[in-house]
C-alpha cells in the first residue's frame, strides 16, 4: 500500500468513475439519507442541463460536444488495492440507482442498434461471480431486487435499505418524459450518453486514513451536510484499528443510530449532547461578560470536535479505548431511548419522569443518565432513574409554589452542579445526596401557602391539581384518572375550576374591593379539576348549588360535600392516617379558602416526602 503519497484530485467522468470500478464504503461513511426532494432537485438539476443543448436537428454524435455538467466531489481512500468511499456515497449509490433505472427503460424505449451499453457501470464479473460495482454486501439483496424488478420485504431493515427502495421509486415516478422523448423522437439514449460522460466528479484520492479523515471532516454531500454524529463515528471507527472489532463497532453505531432516528430524527445528536454532558463535562461557562464556552456548551454545539480534543481526558488512546467508548454509546443509548419513551407515556413505575418531562424540565436526560454506571446491573439503573427523577419532581414543585422560574439559564448551574456530584455514584452516597440537596434549597413546602393562579402558571397549576387529586385516589384505593387530568385530546378535557365564582358583588361584604377578591380567588385552596362541559355548566352557579354537584366528580371536588364521608371508609382511612384537614364546606368564602389552602400544602407535603426516596432503595 502506498502511505507516502499526497491527495490528488481529477475531474472523472461517471463512465471513468464506475466503469468495471469496484467500491467499498469505509467506516467513515454514514446510512444512505437522500430524501425525495435531493432526488427531484438532481433530476431537475440533470434535465436542465441536458435540455440547454438539445435541439431537435442534432443526431447523436452530437452529443459529445454538450456542455458537462459538475455533480460534486467524492473521496477515495485506497487501501491494500481496494476502493474504500470516505464521503460521497450519497451520490454514487443515488447515481447508481438512476442507471438501474435507464437500464430498465431502455428495454421498453429503445432499439437494439441505438442501446447504451451500461451494464457495466452497475456491475461486473470476475471469476464468475457478479457482484454491483458498489460493492456493499449488505445492500446486495436490495440491489438484487431493484436490479430484478422483484419484491423485497423491508421489515427490520436498517434505514439505508429503506431509504434505497424509497428513492428508486422517487426515480421511476420523477424522472423527466421530456428525456424520453422530444417531438415524438426517442432522445433516451442521448441523455444517457451525456449522463455517463459529460456528467463529472473530482475524484480525491488519498492513501491514508488520517488524511482521508481530514478531508471527509470538512465535505459534505448535496444538499445533506455530515451530521456531528457521522463526524463523530468516522473519528471513533478509524482508531479502531482491530477489523473485527472495527466491524462489530459498526453494526453497534449503525443499529443505535437506526433506533435513535426510529423514535426521533433529532434525537441522534441530542443523545450525544445528554450523554457526554452527563457523564464527562468538566467545566460550566461563568455568569459574566466576556466568558467563553465550557465544556457544558461546547458538548452542546459540536460534540464531535469536543471528543477529539478531550481524547486524553476521555482516556482514548488504543484500539480497546475507542472500542468501549462504543460499547458505553450502545449501554446509554438504550437507556436514553428507555428514558424518552416513558417520558412521553405515563408508567406507573417511571411516573415522575414523565412529570417531570410534561413540566419541560429539558435537563432532565442528563441528571438521569449522570449516576448511571455501565456496570450496573437493570434494577440498579432502574432504582437510579426512580431516585434521580422524583428529586427532580420535588426540585420543580418547590421552585415552582415559590414563583421561582424553571428556566434553563437560571437553574443550569444547579443542574450542571448536581451532575457533577452524583456522577458514576453507588445509590447509597446517591440517596443521601439527593435528599440532602433538596433538604439545603432555599424554596420550602410553605411556599404553597401563598400559592396563586396566574398566567404564566396555568399549566403548572394544572398540573398539580391533577397530582393532587391523583394521589388522593390512589391512598384511597381508587383508580388514579392522572392522565385524563392532563390530557387535552379527550372528548372532555378537564379545566381549572374556580370554586367561588366571578361575581364580586355576592361576596363584597367580605372583600374590601375586587383587587382582593380577585386575589383570593385565584389562589390555589379555591381551586379544583372539572370536566370542560361541568364547568361550562355549572361554574357561574353559587357554592350552595355547585357542592351537591360536585358529589357526582373527582375525589377532590367529592371532598366539599358532607356526603364524601360516609361510607367511604378508605378514604376516611387516608385522612385520618396522615392527619390531613380535610373538612365539608356548607358555604364557601375567604376564610374557607384558607382552611382548603391549608389542606393542598398538606397533601403537597405528603406527595414529596424525602422519605419516599428511601422506600426506592430500601
Amino acid at each position: 500500500m502506498k502511505t507516502n503519497l499526497k491527495a490528488n484530485g481529477e475531474s472523472k467522468s461517471i463512465r471513468q468513475l464506475l466503469d468495471t470500478q469496484k467500491y467499498q464504503i469505509d467506516f467513515y461513511q454514514r446510512e444512505y439519507k437522500w430524501t425525495t426532494e435531493n432526488v427531484i432537485e438532481l433530476l431537475t438539476d440533470l434535465e436542465n442541463k441536458f435540455l440547454f443543448n438539445y435541439k431537435d436537428e442534432h443526431e447523436h454524435i452530437d452529443v459529445q460536444d454538450y456542455s458537462h455538467y459538475f455533480l460534486g466531489s467524492i473521496i477515495i481512500n485506497i487501501n491494500n488495492n481496494k476502493k474504500f468511499i470516505v464521503d460521497g456515497q450519497q451520490r454514487l449509490t443515488t447515481i447508481t440507482l438512476l442507471l438501474i433505472y435507464l437500464h430498465s427503460l431502455q428495454k421498453e424505449l429503445i432499439n437494439d442498434k441505438d442501446y447504451v451499453l451500461i451494464e457495466n457501470l452497475i456491475y461486473s464479473t470476475k471469476f464468475g461471480i457478479k457482484s454491483f460495482n458498489l460493492d456493499i454486501p449488505e445492500r446486495k439483496g436490495v440491489m438484487d431486487a431493484i436490479f430484478n424488478n422483484s419484491p423485497l420485504d423491508v421489515t427490520g431493515k436498517n434505514d439505508s435499505i429503506k431509504n434505497i427502495i424509497n428513492r428508486y421509486h422517487d426515480i421511476v415516478e420523477n424522472f423527466p418524459e421530456s428525456l424520453k422523448c422530444q417531438n415524438k423522437k426517442y432522445i433516451l439514449n442521448f441523455f444517457i450518453d451525456w449522463f455517463i460522460e459529460s456528467v463529472d466528479l473530482v475524484e480525491i484520492t488519498t492513501y491514508s486514513e488520517g488524511d482521508a479523515y481530514t478531508i471527509f471532516e470538512t465535505m459534505n454531500d448535496r444538499g445533506l451536510n455530515l451530521s456531528p454524529a457521522d463526524m463523530l463515528k468516522g473519528y471513533i471507527l478509524t482508531n479502531i484499528k482491530d477489523e473485527a472489532k472495527r466491524a462489530n463497532a459498526n453494526e453497534i453505531w449503525k443499529t443505535q443510530i437506526t433506533k435513535l432516528n426510529e423514535y426521533d430524527k433529532k434525537e441522534e445528536s441530542d443523545f450525544f449532547k445528554n450523554w457526554l454532558r452527563a457523564k464527562y463535562a468538566e467545566s460550566i461557562r461563568e455568569r459574566k461578560k466576556g466568558s467563553v464556552n465550557k465544556d457544558f456548551e461546547t458538548i452542546g454545539v459540536q460534540f464531535h470536535r469536543w471528543v477529539r480534543e478531550k481524547k486524553e481526558f476521555l482516556n482514548l488512546a488504543t484500539t480497546d479505548d475507542f472500542y468501549e467508548f462504543v460499547k458505553e454509546f450502545e449501554f446509554f443509548s438504550n437507556i436514553y431511548l428507555k428514558i424518552k419513551k416513558i417520558s412521553k407515556n405515563l408508567n406507573k413505575k417511571f411516573e415522575y419522569v414523565f412529570f417531570n418531562s410534561y413540566n419541560n424540565f429539558t435537563l432532565q436526560p442528563p441528571l438521569l443518565l449522570a449516576s448511571i454506571k455501565s456496570s450496573d446491573s437493570q434494577e440498579i439503573v432502574d432504582k437510579k432513574i426512580k431516585l434521580v427523577s422524583q428529586y427532580i419532581d420535588t426540585f420543580i414543585v418547590l421552585r415552582a409554589i415559590n414563583r421561582r422560574t424553571l428556566g434553563y439559564s437560571s437553574i443550569s448551574y444547579t443542574v450542571y452542579n448536581l451532575i457533577k456530584k452524583i456522577r458514576d455514584q453507588d445509590l447509597d452516597p446517591l440517596l443521601d445526596d439527593l435528599k440532602n440537596e433538596l433538604k439545603s434549597m432555599d424554596e420550602k413546602f410553605d411556599g404553597a401557602s401563598n400559592l396563586v393562579l396566574h398566567s404564566q402558571n396555568k399549566r403548572f397549576i394544572h398540573f398539580l391539581l391533577a397530582r393532587i387529586t391523583s394521589f388522593i385516589e390512589i391512598n384511597s384505593k381508587m383508580t388514579s384518572h392522572f392522565d385524563d387530568y392532563i390530557r387535552t385530546n379527550i372528548k372532555k378535557p378537564f379545566e381549572v375550576e374556580h370554586i367561588i365564582p366571578n361575581k364580586y358583588f355576592e361576596y363584597a361584604e367580605e372583600f374590601s374591593d375586587p383587587l382582593e377578591f380577585e386575589q383570593e380567588r385565584n389562589r390555589l385552596g379555591n381551586l379544583l379539576l372539572l370536566p370542560k362541559d361541568f364547568n361550562q355548566s355549572f361554574g357561574d352557579m353559587p357554592y350552595t348549588d355547585k357542592v351537591k354537584n360536585y358529589f357526582g366528580q373527582n375525589i377532590l371536588a367529592k371532598s366539599l360535600n358532607e356526603e364524601c364521608y360516609k361510607n367511604n371508609p378508605s378514604f376516611n382511612s387516608f385522612v385520618r392516617d396522615n392527619n390531613l384537614s380535610f373538612e365539608a364546606f356548607k358555604q364557601f368564602s375567604k376564610n374557607e379558602i384558607s382552611k382548603r389552602q391549608k389542606l393542598y400544602v398538606e397533601i403537597i407535603v405528603k406527595m414529596s416526602d424525602f422519605k419516599k426516596l428511601d422506600k426506592i432503595v430500601y
